[in-house]
């Protein structure tokens, strides 16, 4: 159960060596959490992860999970939830793909819509579930500002977090009333601080590079993301100060910079010829 002060003494977090979800993690150890569990394939990067987070007085169990192995979620993920209750599911895992490479064959395009939307899909559910036969939870969703309107230059991507982010709104609305909270975060750009190790932590491909979009790698030059001026780029710490902010407020849903609620508004309505000659 959450403490006196609303945080969440146990977590979940799915995608084990996000960026995002171990400074989220790191931020909620601060705050009590004590039990934490990180979900992702076998790896030195999650057995590291795992020990850092035990360094700081949390007690860490690391447990195998493939995003894309989806009959294996409701296995894997109801024994977590046998060992005791989970205050917080955090579904951290995602890939970018190649958009170029993407167009071109078709079958690496359908791997990115199966790790972003259909694997959170099963895995959202089955937390969600629990959550639900538990009586309270929070299931927070890291989305993307790059799936609220299609670009040319990833429409694949953000079409995968497009439908990831749906999904969790509806969730959200599935759930009012049970005592199970449902937030969606939207990062912006996100500027990691090393190589990005989010996809490995749930079985699906790890790019390096000094970028991440919502929490998945991205791996492209800086020049050729939207959104690169600052104070619209933001870093996994700035995200996970948010996610801890909008847990106390239970807030719905979470830009990361604030200032992309306004900005995508505005570019939600530009007409789509203008649009497509956008730098974004």
């Amino acid at each position: 159960m959450k403490d006196a002060f609303g945080a969440p003494q146990s977590l979940l977090v799915l995608g084990g060596t996000s960026e995002i979800g171990l400074a989220t993690a790191r931020r909620l150890i601060a705050c009590r959490t004590r039990t934490v569990w990180l979900a992702g394939r076998p790896s030195p990067a999650l057995e590291s992860a795992a020990a850092e987070l035990r360094g700081r007085g949390a007690y860490v169990r690391t447990v195998d999970f493939d995003a894309l192995d989806t009959e294996s979620h409701e296995t894997t993920l109801g024994k977590i939830f046998t060992e005791g209750d989970i205050d917080m599911v955090l579904l951290a895992f995602g890939i970018p793909g190649d958009q170029e490479r993407d167009e071109e064959e078709p079958l690496s395009a359908v791997r990115v819509a199966q790790t972003n939307y259909t694997g959170a899909v099963s895995a959202g559910l089955v937390c969600a579930g629990a959550l639900q036969a538990q009586g309270h939870g929070s299931l927070v969703v890291l989305s993307s500002v790059a799936g609220e309107r299609a670009r040319r230059a990833d429409f694949i991507y953000g079409s995968s977090k497009a439908g990831l982010d749906a999904f969790a709104q509806g969730l959200g609305d599935a759930l009012h009333g049970t005592g199970v909270h449902v937030m969606v975060v939207r990062p912006g750009l996100v500027r990691s601080a090393g190589p990005d190790r989010s996809g490995a932590a749930a079985g699906t491909d790890t790019r390096g590079g000094a970028d991440t979009r919502g929490g998945a790698a991205a791996g492209a030059p800086l020049a050729t993301v939207p959104f690169t001026r600052a104070p619209l780029v933001t870093t996994p710490d700035a995200v996970a100060a948010a996610i801890v902010t909008g847990l106390r407020r239970r807030s719905e849903t979470v830009w990361v910079p604030g200032a992309l609620r306004a900005v995508m508004s505005a570019l939600r309505h530009v007409p789509r010829p203008l649009f497509r000659r956008l730098p974004v």
